[in-house]
């Protein structure tokens, strides 16, 4: 089954034009669905895997117009490498801004902002 942790997983290899982490630990992925595609190519064939119709809403750190065109090639590219993936739709969004306070620990780690006593702490 196809679900949106396969995704979420998948996501992590895409990263922010500002900051060095992935789009996943910096909290910047909104939401996300995953449908069954019944009429992409081969369906209900049996041994072809079932392809899904995937829905990505993210947001960015410094929302440009080129960061916006390369996350969103990123998304697009990293998911058609999926062999479930059928027709994907990326979509950026605005609103709520993004926070600091939406990174994970992994995020957070990855930045060098845990941990560390001269840093602020984000919790």
């Amino acid at each position: 089954m196809f679900t949106e942790n396969d995704i979420l997983r998948a996501l992590r290899d895409c990263y922010d034009p500002a900051l060095p982490c992935n789009i996943v630990d910096l909290g910047l992925v909104r939401a996300i669905s995953v449908a069954p595609d019944p009429e992409a190519p081969g369906a209900g064939i049996p041994g072809v895997p079932q392809k899904h119709r995937i829905r990505v809403e993210f947001t960015l750190t410094s929302p440009t117009d080129e960061a916006a065109a390369q996350v969103t090639a990123q998304i697009r590219n990293r998911l058609a490498g999926l062999e479930e993936a059928g027709d994907t739709e990326v979509v950026m969004v605005t609103e709520p801004a993004w926070s600091p306070l939406q990174m994970t620990l992994a995020g957070r780690r990855a930045l060098g902002l845990d941990g560390n006593p001269n840093l602020v702490q984000i919790r």
